[in-house]
């Protein structure tokens, strides 16, 4: 009885976590809006570079490979956190090529069909795999090694903030939805037992606190936070 007890608060606790992390994930999914809201009037890219949302789709993509039936059937949230995240990938970088001159046009347009050939790849290559838990762990590093790599993106501004001991180029919203989905993520992979969600999650959650330790630290010194988020960057 009090195993079935457990077991049931365990469950409980981790789909708990899991939607907590889809609700911070939609968070960062959304904060692009306010620079293409600047696109949208402007009726072009400006400096703005394409890049981040490439990176950002081939995450999604990954990852929602993984969460599906057929590579691990225990990661449902997972699955639908990146489903959306992808659709919302797919949306940002169909308006930056529309509105892109002709050069990062097709350079978007290239990186978008190489990153949907890549995945078709992984996805063929992986379904060829028989042993189901061979072809987890397959799927798991690599979803796993693009999370850590998103992750760890914000380390140049992390850099910037220390140099310039100013905050402006790192909204606090941005860095706080970025702690939050990946602590709920975090607990949702080690209650899942599941280390290709919890180390990179972990790892986000770390570089998470860092920037909001840095946020309030030097926040005092700072001008205006920046109205653009930091995952566009200039090239």
């Amino acid at each position: 009885m009090i195993l079935l007890v457990s077991s049931t608060v365990l469950v409980i606790c981790k789909d708990a976590a899991g939607v907590a992390g889809n609700f911070f994930a939609f968070g960062l999914f959304v904060s692009p809006i306010a620079t293409f809201r600047r696109i949208l009037r402007n009726q072009s890219t400006e400096q703005f570079s394409g890049l981040p949302y490439i990176y950002a789709l081939l995450n999604c993509l990954l990852c929602m490979w993984y969460g599906t039936p057929f590579i691990s059937s225990d990661n449902v949230l997972v699955l639908s956190v990146n489903s959306v995240g992808a659709v919302f990938q797919l949306i940002y970088i169909t308006l930056f090529i529309v509105f892109a001159d002709k050069v990062k046009k097709f350079r978007m347009l290239g990186l978008l069909l190489a990153v949907l050939g890549l995945c078709a790849i992984i996805v063929a290559g992986s379904l060829q795999i028989t042993d189901a838990s061979m072809r987890r762990v397959f799927v798991g590093f690599l979803s796993g090694a693009s999370l850590i790599s998103m992750f760890a993106s914000p380390l140049f501004i992390i850099n910037l903030v220390i140099r310039t001991k100013s905050v402006e180029f790192m909204p606090f919203y941005l860095s706080l939805s970025t702690f939050l989905m990946s602590s709920c993520f975090f607990i949702y992979g080690l209650l899942n037992y599941d280390p290709f969600i919890s180390v990179p999650n972990g790892i986000g959650t770390i570089l998470g606190i860092v920037q909001l330790i840095l946020y309030f630290y030097y926040n005092n010194t700072s001008s205006e936070d920046s109205s653009e988020p930091f995952i566009v960057p200039y090239e």
